[in-house]
């Protein structure tokens, strides 16, 4: 069963049973409180007769006789019954030998009179009876008449009482009826309405659950189906970034697989096809040293491909002790090795650096520093500048290496630090790259909570940026 379905038909079947039951307690109380009414007039009437009674009982003891009695008796009821003609009433009047002194009943009078049992004197008793088609309210009393007890009887046809009662449920039947059917065809709309919501979370649902992950529920309402929808397309969002992540890292796996192996294809191939030229050729000392050369060439390409790719799962622990180290300091002590190397390419490496101390694993940045100056070399011509740079940006020390050279192209700055990814203009094999530099680089930076920044125009050079943030760390930045 639809959730919708379960709204309609709970709520159809709890309007039905608390309007009906509250117009029942509703009709059920106004017979009550009539019926109360006519039982309160019919005593009250009684209490007349008596009390007219009374005002002659001294006249019927001077007399004392039962004929003058009986017909002063007789003359009282019939002189009431004329009065109450028009309300259906009724008078008997018996003596205490059960003769009928006076009776206008157009019924048998009942042979059993339970409200006869114990009937004390200027006491009122009241007793309903179906008698025909006709309900009866009977009150009777007694009154003592020189020593004899005669029983006056009101009888009242309150038919009318219980004939009300009936037509108000037969016109609740027909506004039940009609009330039960608006109200199904209001609860239709309103159950699909409020499910609808619901219906559109599951149609989202089941899009994304096919692979569209980018799909969203467009629901504006602030109630609670609101904040379900909201709630939802947040966690999308999540699962639509977990799964373009590990998407990314397959296809970065899947990369580096393939760049692993053609890294190791080309030196064994070489070493392979060199070692079994010589091995299948006569000798000859030129050849010879030619073939050694390359495949001792070829194995230190191996041995320094290893070597990196240990740098790299080393790395990927982030067991290290960082200390503080001036950051400048790092940068002159290995400047001189930098410039002996940029002197072979006729390039010059100029260095300004702000003095700042930070938490460093003083290795791994000269490392950093390194590769990145070794990357800009590669990319450099003969008479360029290479710039390291350091400064303060607020609470940020940042290190920058700057270059004139051949840039790096958009499509590829967002891959660089993949590893053995190499943009073909700015690191090639050719100059002995394996693509691993800056993905270590990458690692090592994680390691001190820093992150790089890459600006690059093709022809025009490029700027890395590596920022370290030392916020609210030992007291700020110590320079």
């Amino acid at each position: 069963m639809k959730f919708w379905h379960k709204i309609y038909l709970f709520s159809i079947l709890s309007f039905v049973l608390i309007f009906n039951a509250a117009c029942i307690m509703v009709i059920e109380r106004n017979h009550s409180k009539m019926l109360q009414q006519e039982i309160n007039s019919a005593i009250s009437q009684n209490m007349n007769i008596h009390s007219s009674v009374n005002a002659i009982v001294p006249i019927l003891r001077i007399y004392d006789s039962i004929d003058y009695e009986k017909t002063v008796l007789t003359n009282i009821a019939k002189e009431f019954v004329e009065k109450n003609v028009d309300q259906h009433t009724y008078m008997d009047i018996i003596n205490d030998k059960g003769q009928s002194i006076f009776s206008n009943t157009d019924f048998k009078m009942p042979s059993q009179r339970e409200e006869l049992d114990k009937l004390a004197a200027d006491e009122i008793k009241y007793i309903l009876r179906d008698i025909d088609s006709r309900t009866l309210l009977f009150t009777t009393n007694i009154t003592d008449i020189n020593h004899k007890n005669y029983v006056f009887t009101y009888i009242k046809d309150i038919s009318s009482v219980y004939q009300e009662r009936l037509d108000q449920y037969r016109f609740f039947i027909r506004v039940d009826m009609a009330a039960v059917l608006l109200y199904m065809l209001i609860m239709f709309f309103v159950s699909k309405g409020l499910t609808k919501p619901i219906n559109q979370l599951n149609q989202t649902a089941q899009i994304i659950a096919k692979g569209n992950f980018s799909e969203r529920v467009q629901l504006k309402s602030k109630d609670e189906i609101g904040v379900l929808a909201r709630n939802f397309n947040d966690m999308a969002a999540v699962v639509e970034d977990t799964i373009n992540d590990l998407e990314r890292h397959n296809q970065e796996k899947q990369r580096f697989i393939n760049n692993f192996t053609h890294e190791l294809k080309t030196p064994l191939t070489s070493i392979i096809g060199y070692a079994n030229f010589l091995r299948t050729t006569k000798y000859n000392e030129e050849q010879l040293l030619d073939g050694l050369n390359v495949i001792y060439s070829e194995g230190k390409r191996l041995e320094s491909l290893s070597l990196k790719l240990m740098d790299l799962i080393l790395l990927q622990e982030d067991q290290f002790q960082l200390e503080k180290h001036d950051l400048g300091a790092i940068i002159a002590e290995i400047k001189p090795s930098m410039e002996l190397k940029a002197r072979k390419k006729q390039v010059t490496i100029a260095a300004n650096c702000e003095k700042g101390s930070l938490f460093l694993e003083k290795d791994l940045i000269k490392i950093v520093i390194f590769n990145l100056v070794d990357n800009a070399l590669k990319a450099s011509d003969a008479e360029q500048i290479i710039t390291i740079r350091t400064y303060w940006r607020g609470s940020q020390y940042v290190l920058e290496v700057i270059d004139q050279g051949i840039g790096i192209a958009k499509e590829h700055q967002d891959k660089i630090f993949e590893p053995f990814y190499m943009a073909d203009k700015a690191r090639t094999r050719g100059n002995s790259g394996a693509g691993l530099g800056l993905s270590i680089c990458q690692s090592i930076a994680r390691i001190h909570h820093a992150v790089f920044e890459v600006s690059s125009e093709e022809n025009q050079g490029t700027t890395f940026r590596l920022i370290f943030d030392q916020k609210e760390r030992e007291g700020g930045r110590i320079q």
